[in-house]
C-alpha cells in the first residue's frame, strides 16, 4: 500500500496535521481519569465546592479541545481519504486505457470493475484510519498502563496481566480472520462477473428460458459469498463478547482490590475510579486496533489487486514522435505475411496474409463464421499487433505511429453497435469532438438516418439511453456509422455492421459513401456478397487462412469457398423469393 501513497501527495499537509490533532485529543483524554480522580478524593470528598469548580471548568476546555481536535482530524481524514481515491481512480482508468485488447481479456471486465470500485474503497478506508487512529489507539493502550503505574504499581499489575491474555485472544482470532478477507474479495469477482454477464445477456437469457437457470447460478454465487462473510462475521464478533469478558472481569478485580486498599488507606476513591477508566481504554484501545490490524490485511490484498493492473505492462506501447508526421503514399494499407495468436497457448487465428489496398477503394472481407475477418480489421488500428509479418498504413509500419495519431486516421464501426448516454449530438461528436451541426446532418445523411432523426422531437438533441436501447438495432448500427464518418477518416473499417440493414438500405449506404467519401478507403467485412461484390478487392477467408483473392468475378472463377458462399446466397435469396 505504501507505493500507492504517491498518489495522496496532493494531500500531505493534511495527512500530517491529521494525526497531529487526534494525538492531542488522546492526550487530553488520557489525562481526564486523573482529573476526574482528583475531583472526586480533593473536591467532593472533602466538600471543597471551589475545588470541585474549577476541576470541572477544567475538565469542560479539555473536553471542547478534545472534541475540535476531533472534528478537525475527520475534516482532514476525509479530504484525503477521499482525494486520494479519486486520484488513484483517475490513475488507473488512465492506466487500463492503455492497455490493448490483450491486456482487457487477461484481467477481464468483471476483476477490473471490482478493483477499481470495491478495491480502492477498501484503500480509501484504510487510509482514513491510518490517520485517525493508527496514533491514537497504541498511545492510549500503552498510555492507560503507564497511568496506571503512576496511580498504583501494585494494581497495575493487573493491567500488565490483562494485555497479554487479551493479545492472545486478538492474535488467534486474527490468524483465522485475515486469510479469509481474502478469499472474500476474489469471490467479489466472481459474483461481479456472474452478475455481469446475466445483465448485458438477458435478452439471451430469456430467448433460451434459461431465466431459472442462471437465478439459481446467481444464487449459488452469492450464497458463496454470504457464507464467506458470515464464517469471516462470525469469527470476527467473538471479538466483542471476549473483550467485554476481559474488561468485566478487570474491573471486578480492580474493585474488589481496590476496596481492600482504600479500606487500609493506601489507595482513593477517585485513584480506583480512574484505574477502572484506564482499563476501558486500554481495552477499548485494543479493540480499536484489532479492526486496524484487519482493515489494513484487507487493504494490503486490495494494494496488491491494485498495484497488479500498474504493474501491468501494455503489449502495445505509445511511441512518441513530437509531432505528427504525414505520409504521402498512393498505398492506403497493406498486409505484408500478416500472422495471428492470441496468446502463446492458441493456434493462429491468422496465417499468411498478404493484399495490398490502394488508396480511395472499396475492399471487401467475406469468409464462414470464424474465420478471422474481425481480427484482422482488429490488427489495422493496432487493438492487437501482429505475430508476424507487417501491417502498413501508408507504406508505414502501424507500430511506427503514435497510437493515438494512428488512431484518428481510421474510423471503426464494430459488430455490435455501441452508443453511449447522452444525445444523438453527443454521440456523433465521439468521431470528432469539434463537429458542427452541419457536419453531423452530413455524416447522418450518408449514413441514411437523417431522417428518422428528423422526425425526432428533439432532433440532434435527442437523448440516447444506456447501450441506445431506445433504438432499434438498425437504427444503432447507422448511427454508429455516423458516428465514425464525422471525422472523415483516411480508412473506414465496417465489421459486419451492415448486417442489421435490409439490401436497400445496405446499397443506398455504400452508393452514399461512394458518392460523398471520395478519398476515403472503405473495408467491408461481411457475411452477405451483394454487400462487397462491387468491391475493387474481397478477400476470401477460410479458418484463419487467405483462400482467395481478386474482384467478384475472378473469385466466381478461381475460389471454392466463395463459389459456395455465393451458391448458398443464391438458394436461400431464390426460396425467399417463392415464399
Amino acid at each position: 500500500m505504501i507505493s500507492l501513497l504517491k498518489y495522496a501527495k496532493k494531500y500531505r499537509t493534511q495527512i500530517f496535521l491529521g494525526p497531529v490533532f487526534k494525538f492531542i485529543e488522546a492526550v487530553l483524554e488520557l489525562f481526564l481519569p486523573i482529573y476526574m480522580a482528583r475531583l472526586v478524593d480533593q473536591g467532593i470528598a472533602k466538600g471543597n465546592q471551589t475545588y470541585v469548580v474549577h476541576t470541572v471548568i477544567q475538565m469542560l476546555l479539555m473536553t471542547i479541545i478534545g472534541l475540535g481536535s476531533v472534528l478537525i482530524c475527520q475534516y482532514f481524514s476525509s479530504l484525503a481519504s477521499q482525494g486520494f481515491g479519486t486520484e488513484l481512480r483517475k490513475e488507473m482508468m488512465k492506466k487500463i486505457n492503455t492497455f490493448s485488447h490483450k491486456e482487457l481479456n487477461d484481467f477481464g471486465t468483471a476483476t477490473l470493475i471490482t478493483r477499481i470500485t470495491s478495491d480502492i474503497n477498501q484503500l480509501q478506508l484504510a487510509l482514513a484510519m491510518l490517520i485517525r487512529l493508527v496514533i491514537r489507539a497504541p498511545f492510549l493502550s500503552v498510555g492507560s498502563v503507564i497511568m496506571a503505574f503512576y496511580i498504583n504499581q501494585k494494581i497495575a499489575l493487573i493491567f500488565l496481566i490483562t494485555l497479554p491474555v487479551f493479545c492472545f485472544i486478538l492474535a488467534l482470532i486474527m490468524r483465522k480472520t485475515v486469510p479469509l478477507y481474502k478469499k472474500v474479495q476474489n469471490k467479489l469477482d466472481h459474483l461481479n462477473r456472474a452478475v455481469g454477464e446475466n445483465l448485458s445477456g438477458v435478452r439471451v437469457i430469456r430467448a433460451f428460458a434459461r431465466k431459472r437457470k442462471e437465478e439459481q447460478k446467481i444464487a449459488e454465487v452469492s450464497d458463496d459469498l454470504a457464507k464467506a462473510y458470515t464464517r469471516v462475521a462470525n469469527i470476527s464478533a467473538l471479538l466483542t463478547p471476549a473483550t467485554t469478558f476481559m474488561m468485566n472481569s478487570g474491573i471486578l478485580i480492580l474493585l474488589y482490590l481496590g476496596g481492600f486498599t482504600v479500606n487500609t488507606g493506601s489507595m482513593k476513591q477517585g485513584e480506583v475510579l480512574a484505574l477502572i477508566n484506564y482499563m476501558m481504554q486500554m481495552l477499548l484501545a485494543l479493540i480499536v486496533v484489532s479492526n486496524l490490524v484487519v482493515i489494513f490485511t484487507r487493504a494490503s490484498a486490495s494494494a496488491s489487486r491494485v498495484n497488479e493492473v500498474f504493474a501491468a505492462v501494455p503489449s502495445i506501447e505509445e511511441i512518441e514522435l513530437g509531432s505528427t508526421v504525414h505520409f504521402e503514399s498512393s498505398q492506403a494499407l497493406a498486409f505484408e505475411h500478416v500472422s495471428f495468436r492470441y496468446n502463446e497457448e492458441s493456434g493462429l487465428a491468422l496465417q499468411e496474409i498478404t493484399f495490398a489496398l490502394p488508396k480511395g477503394q472499396v475492399f471487401g472481407i467475406i469468409g464462414p463464421t470464424g474465420s478471422g475477418k474481425s481480427t484482422l480489421t482488429q490488427l489495422i488500428p493496432r487493438f492487437y499487433d501482429c505475430t508476424e509479418g507487417n501491417v502498413l498504413l501508408d507504406e508505414v509500419n502501424v507500430k511506427n505511429y503514435n497510437v493515438s495519431d494512428l488512431r484518428r486516421k481510421i474510423g471503426v464501426v464494430p459488430q455490435t453497435s455501441v452508443l453511449f448516454t447522452g444525445s444523438i449530438r453527443e454521440n456523433l461528436q465521439w468521431g470528432k469532438v469539434d463537429a458542427s451541426d452541419e457536419a453531423c446532418w452530413q455524416a447522418l445523411k450518408t449514413a441514411q438516418c437523417d431522417e428518422f432523426v428528423a422526425q425526432l422531437p428533439e432532433q440532434l438533441d435527442t437523448a440516447v439511453f444506456a447501450g441506445g436501447k431506445n433504438f432499434s438495432g438498425g437504427q444503432r448500427q447507422r448511427l454508429a456509422i455516423a458516428r465514425a464518418l464525422v471525422r472523415k477518416p483516411a480508412i473506414l473499417i465496417l465489421d459486419d455492421s451492415l448486417s442489421a440493414l435490409d439490401y436497400r438500405t445496405d446499397l443506398q449506404l455504400r452508393q452514399a459513401l461512394e458518392r460523398d467519401l471520395t478519398d476515403t478507403t472503405v473495408i467491408i467485412v461481411s457475411q452477405r456478397i451483394s454487400s462487397v461484390q462491387q468491391a475493387t478487392q474481397i478477400l476470401v477467408l477460410d479458418d484463419g487462412q487467405q483462400v482467395g483473392l481478386g474482384s467478384h468475378n475472378e473469385l466466381l472463377a478461381t475460389s471454392t469457398v466463395y463459389q459456395e458462399i455465393y451458391a448458398s446466397q443464391q438458394e436461400q435469396g431464390g426460396a425467399a423469393h417463392e415464399s
